[in-house]
């Protein structure tokens, strides 16, 4: 027999313990004594659909992918009407997909483990409806709030306001409306839950995106790109529509062809939707000799590879999303010590502050001009990353910032009695 403080389920429609700032979470709340069960997505190396990991017990289930879902730039009308089709039922078949599963998959561990809390990290936003069946017979609600599903939509297909979105943002509403709390991840999230969602602002908390300094931490450089000689940059990070990549690749271009800097070499580290158009872009802007997109690689790698950095760069453009959205990847450079160059949004500069050179939003050639500036000043470089190292220890590394996460379970379970479980 073993005493908890109360016990977890969570739902993540990602990979784990891959996702992040899922881990830390589940890592968070075992150590402060709770029992945490998590439902995602099983990677290619998964062989059974169970594991056990630093005693988070984890529960593995297939990835369906109905269509792909990328963007194309300046489709033409007929095109457009079949892109967003195709997209509305792919989103639409997936959602139902993880939520039937999340509820079967429930159904046992409630069975096996028992639980006391749905902590459900979004998207998507159906995940309310597993919630509402076990409400009735006293379980709590917690919503994770990841991703404004609405502006999600309306950035990553340039899209209008429209029946899709105002279906997204009935979901949302509805599971803020369910849930016993909700978790923000910045204040722009926390003010959007209050004013669209009606959520009572002390069952609001905000739990920022903050590093863990165990995992994030300088390694021994890549030898293979210290010995090019060259100005390292690196990008590390999901590679879907929204999230700019696109515009790094022609602010290379820019750097390369109107700026005529070819001493650099870029590393564009991570997977999403868009890998494969990305790597097609860079090779019709004939950037092969100064651009590595390298796709999924281990954390090893990926630190090793970031310890060589001299730049670090945030390509997120200007969008409903991203202008208030706080991005981990802007954290994890600043725990390396590494300058930034990103756009100017509202919670970039909130996070990354001295950090970061900022340029005007989405203009390609000014982020050039910003990794050229950078590239000539060591000093300012070293400056920079000196400043968002310690902005991290002193304030926004996750052993800080996860304490609200402890604080809002307290406030959710209160002073009840340690729950027995076998």
């Amino acid at each position: 027999m073993t005493t908890t403080r109360g016990r977890v389920l969570m739902f993540v429609e990602n990979r784990f313990p891959g996702d992040v700032r899922v881990k830390n979470e589940a890592d968070m709340l075992t150590a402060a004594g709770y029992s945490v069960t998590v439902i995602g997505f099983r990677d290619k190396q998964d062989t059974t659909m169970h594991k056990v990991v630093d005693r988070i017990q984890v529960y593995l289930v297939p990835q369906v992918t109905a269509f792909t879902k990328t963007r194309k730039d300046n489709p033409s009308g007929l095109e457009r009407v079949w892109l967003r089709g195709i997209a509305l039922i792919g989103y639409a078949w997936e959602y139902i997909y993880f939520t039937s599963v999340c509820f079967l998959m429930s159904l046992y561990v409630l069975i096996r483990h028992g639980f006391d809390v749905i902590h459900a990290h979004n998207p998507p936003d159906t995940l309310f409806l597993v919630a509402a069946v076990y409400k009735p017979f006293g379980k709590k609600f917690v919503f994770d709030h990841h991703d404004l599903c609405p502006e999600l939509y309306l950035s990553r297909y340039r899209a209008d306001n429209g029946l899709l979105a105002s279906i997204l943002g009935v979901l949302e509403k509805a599971s803020l409306k369910l849930a016993d709390i909700t978790i923000a991840t910045n204040e722009s999230y926390r003010n959007i839950q209050i004013q669209r969602g009606g959520v009572r602002p002390e069952n609001v908390f905000v739990v920022r995106n903050g590093p863990n300094l165990r995992r994030v931490a300088l390694r021994s450089p890549s030898e293979r790109l210290r010995t090019m000689n060259k100005s390292i940059l690196c990008y590390v990070g999901a590679l879907n529509p929204q999230d700019g990549v696109d515009y790094l690749l022609r602010s290379l271009r820019d750097l390369v062809q109107k700026l005529n800097r070819k001493t650099f070499y870029c590393v564009i580290m991570g997977s999403g939707d868009s890998l494969d158009d990305l790597r097609t872009l860079a090779r019709e802007l004939n950037l092969d000799s100064y651009v590595e997109l390298t796709g999924y690689i281990s954390e090893e790698d990926l630190m090793r590879n970031l310890s060589a950095a001299d730049i670090c760069v945030d390509p997120d453009p200007s969008s409903p999303l991203n202008d208030v959205s706080t991005w981990i990847k802007i954290m994890e450079y600043m725990a390396l010590g590494k300058p930034i160059v990103t756009y100017d949004l509202k919670e970039t500069r909130w996070s990354a502050q001295e950090a970061a050179l900022y340029v005007k939003p989405n203009d390609e050639f000014a982020f050039a001009e910003g990794i050229a500036t950078l590239m000539d000043r060591p000093d300012l470089r070293a400056q920079m990353g000196e400043f968002g190292r310690r902005r991290i220890e002193t304030e926004l590394k996750w052993d800080i910032v996860g304490q609200n996460l402890v604080r809002a379970y307290a406030a959710l379970l209160g002073n009840r009695s340690s729950v027995q479980s076998t």
